[in-house]
């Protein structure tokens, strides 16, 4: 099986996950302000101090986004791993201008206004 049909199956499994974190009030405004943002490894993290009820959306979503992880890996025979970082370079260009990411070096950013983030491994 193609890296790339594990890249795009992922990103279609996750597809809703992004817009639906993106929508939910507390997790929007801490994307927005760089609070949380997402990770190298195809999940949701916390790039700063946030209200425990924000914490809480991003576990869920991760938890959300594990379970698909685990699903599809087992479809493509691949592991959960695998799928998560090819999600992340679907999802990397995905960044809002502001928004917060974190690469493999362990170091939050933000997304400025030139071309979108990706890990060193999409490429």
């Amino acid at each position: 099986m193609s890296r790339i049909s594990v890249i795009a199956a992922a990103a279609l499994a996750l597809a809703g996950s992004r817009v639906a974190a993106q929508s939910a009030s507390p997790l929007a405004g801490a994307i927005r302000a760089g609070q949380a943002g997402e990770r190298y490894d195809g999940y949701m993290g916390v790039a700063g101090p946030v209200a425990p009820n924000v914490r809480s959306q991003v576990n869920a979503v991760n938890i959300r986004r594990r379970k698909l992880y685990i699903e599809l890996a087992q479809r493509r025979n691949v592991t959960a791993e695998v799928v998560g970082l090819a999600t992340a370079c679907q999802l990397f260009p995905q960044l809002g201008v502001g928004e917060a990411y974190l690469l493999q070096d362990g170091v939050w950013r933000r997304r400025g206004a030139g071309a979108a983030p990706v890990p060193d491994y999409c490429r």
